[in-house]
């Protein structure tokens, strides 16, 4: 592709994602993760206390605040809306694209910078992330930037590598404060697992570790000690808790197979899901005769190490292994620069039974319903889902004949396009669904009701979204799970059983209460007065008469 074209081509194909990425930043915030991280800060920016995260009111540890600090310090800038509460996230997921660009460039050439970027933004699971309120994408970019940094200090005379190397224990740090220690465990066993590969040490001289232990100390300590000093509780559950009980037991019921993350790596790829084997194999024999550098191992060995270490935890969840996409990007983008397009061909066209799959499994998605209310919203959503079944399969059909023609750039702008183009639809698709996934429609019949704040019960349920939208906290009646820490620091915070709430509801005074329908009907059945204001299949919302 000519290089004024190609300018042209990438402005617009940015102008695109900007668009869509805009889109998603006003979309109401979804149960659980995206209203907890948004209200643990608006409490914050709330209370002015930036020490001691609260949820709901309660204590909450079990990540590190800054986030929270960030989107705080967003909500004092543009208000308390969704905007604000996704700005963070999104800037790391550019932030880290440009990193990558940045490094394939100064460690390869202009082509693999572009070809690695475009791969991650035709990757729909790292552009859904970069929309959706969670601590992985802030994790993903400080990561990347330990690793990228180390790369690139690498490769510089002594003055500029202490520059890179300080960078990296920043990032490092800045991973710490992100999601805790992985951020210190990544990079320590990628660069270690290369030293074993390669039976070389010598790196260990070119740490820079005095004044990075200096600069790493600078940014962690200051939380760390004021957290705990506020908080007596706060090491036991943050270290021990959080940390190693996480990982070696399944006390948080998120128990997955070991082969669970690869799927989601394979999928999360779509475009180039088929590609991405031969890529790795690619990467790794590229630098089979380097002596000195090997970049790209090094990057696959990070990769592979958080594989496998999260697929050894007791604990899964699908955003773990995000921080995996942008390394694996760089081995892509080298990939699909230096293969044949022929080959490249081949690994396109399996995209065409799979986006017919993906209609099918459109075409059906509303008979998954349970109820006629879900089927409604299901039956919204198709549509959008469909067009991104068609999006793709476009796609896949066009880039195979533009490889095939041996138009390289042309094939990887479409993919990149198609990608940016089926994350919209889906986008569009989830908003559809957003009286489930969301308290914004219950928050609104609540606002006109709480002027002179009476009590809000939360009973046997809490939607994470419900305290962002209504401003305050609720009363949590009988439901334990993440609070149970901060239950047990301000046991007078809560209701812990449903019989003590109904003795409270009979009190006189105002009162309003959200719950499950069975509770309701079990609770109407004991003639326990309660006027309906709303109700759908999964909640119901009362007041006293």
């Amino acid at each position: 592709m000519a290089l004024p074209l190609a300018r042209w081509v990438l402005a617009l194909l940015a102008l695109v994602a900007l668009a869509v990425a805009g889109d998603n930043m006003t979309r109401r915030l979804a149960h659980p993760d995206e209203g907890r991280y948004s209200e643990i800060a608006r409490e914050m920016a709330a209370s002015g206390d930036w020490v001691t995260p609260r949820l709901n009111g309660l204590k909450y540890f079990e990540k590190p605040p800054l986030q929270y600090w960030a989107t705080a310090a967003s909500f004092e800038v543009f208000g308390e809306n969704e905007f604000a509460a996704r700005l963070y996230v999104f800037v790391c997921g550019l932030a880290t694209l440009l990193v990558v660009g940045f490094t394939a460039l100064r460690l390869w050439n202009a082509e693999v910078a572009v070809a690695a970027m475009l791969v991650l933004v035709a990757s729909p699971y790292f552009m859904a992330l970069g929309g959706i309120v969670t601590l992985d994408m802030g994790l993903t970019l400080w990561t990347t930037l330990t690793l990228c940094a180390f790369l690139l200090a690498e490769q510089q005379s002594s003055r500029a590598h202490r520059r890179w190397m300080l960078v990296a224990w920043a990032a490092m740090a800045l991973a710490v404060m992100s999601k805790g220690l992985i951020g210190i465990v990544f990079p320590v066993a990628a660069i270690g697992l290369q030293a074993l590969v390669r039976l070389d040490f010598s790196f260990l001289k070119r740490l820079e570790h005095r004044l990075g232990i200096v600069v790493f100390l600078a940014i962690v300590a200051p939380w760390f000690v004021l957290v705990s000093l506020a908080n007596n509780e706060f090491l036991e559950f943050f270290f021990f808790h959080e940390h190693l009980s996480r990982f070696l037991t399944k006390t948080h019921h998120r128990i997955e197979p070991w082969w669970y993350f690869v799927p989601i790596l394979m999928v999360g790829f779509l475009p180039w899901m088929f590609a991405l084997p031969s890529a790795i194999v690619h990467a790794w024999k590229s630098e089979a005769l380097a002596r000195d550098f090997q970049p790209l191992r090094l990057a696959l060995l990070w990769s592979a190490f958080i594989v496998v270490f999260f697929s050894a935890s007791g604990s899964k969840l699908p955003t773990y292994v995000l921080p995996v996409f942008p390394t694996l990007a760089l081995a892509l983008g080298k990939f699909v620069v230096e293969a044949d397009t022929r080959r490249l061909a081949r690994f396109v066209v399996p995209g065409v039974p799979i986006a017919l799959l993906m209609a099918w499994l459109a075409w059906g998605y509303p008979d998954a319903a349970h109820d006629a209310w879900s089927r409604a919203l299901y039956e919204k959503a198709q549509s959008w889902a469909i067009a991104a079944s068609v999006i793709f399969l476009a796609a896949s059909v066009v880039a195979a004949a533009l490889f095939a023609r041996g138009r390289r750039w042309a094939a990887i702008a479409a993919t990149a396009f198609a990608g940016v183009l089926l994350h919209g639809c889906l986008v569009e698709g989830y908003k559809q669904l957003t009286p489930r996934q969301s308290g914004y429609d219950i928050a609104q019949i609540l606002k006109p009701l709480i002027a002179d704040s009476p009590p809000i019960y939360s009973v046997d349920l809490y939607d994470q979204t419900l305290p962002f939208y209504l401003g305050r906290t609720v009363t949590l009646v009988h439901w334990y799970d993440e609070f149970e820490t901060g239950i047990e620091a301000e046991p007078q915070r809560v209701v812990k059983e449903i019989e003590a709430f109904v003795v409270e509801w009979r009190r006189p005074g105002r009162a309003l209460a959200i719950m499950q329908p069975d509770l309701f009907r079990k609770l109407k059945a004991r003639r326990i007065p309660m006027e309906v204001l709303y109700q759908d299949p999964r909640r119901v919302l009362v007041r006293k008469p």
